[in-house]
């Protein structure tokens, strides 16, 4: 069973961000760049909000605001669920399920380290459904 330490080993460590004063315009930007779907609105190290495209329809779009004027601030969510590196898959997809997210920041002794998606926890649970079917069809044969 893949835990979030081992998805974020597979999948890297990089952390796309923004500082709480960037427009919303800049972080969409940045979301464009790097073909994602969240950033993380951080001041130095520490983890101020996260920033979603959900965030950007509903809360730029439908309430008339204009991107290149809204700071992130404005619009980010600030109460930012997380987990920690030894997580397991299934109690993160779990956790999303719960709270309505996709996105989950990894903190390790409250300093962030990567971000896992629901499509990396999907990917790790059926690479592990995988590798079961395999071990349970060599003890068949054998």
């Amino acid at each position: 069973m893949h835990n979030v330490q081992q998805i974020l080993d597979q999948k890297g460590h990089r952390i796309i961000s923004a500082e709480p004063t960037a427009s919303v315009r800049e972080v969409i930007g940045l979301m464009a760049e790097h073909n994602i779907a969240s950033v993380l609105i951080m001041k130095g190290s520490q983890l101020l909000g996260i920033i979603t495209e959900r965030d950007y329809a509903r809360k730029v779009i439908l309430l008339g605001r204009t991107s290149a004027d809204t700071p992130v601030s404005e619009i980010m969510t600030s109460t930012v669920i997380s987990v920690s590196p030894g997580e397991s898959a299934e109690k993160c997809m779990s956790l999303m399920t719960e709270k309505k997210c996709r996105h989950l920041p990894v903190l390790d002794r409250g300093e962030v380290i990567g971000m896992v998606s629901i499509g990396d926890l999907v990917k790790a649970v059926i690479q592990d459904q995988q590798q079961e079917i395999q071990a349970l069809q060599q003890y068949i044969s054998s």
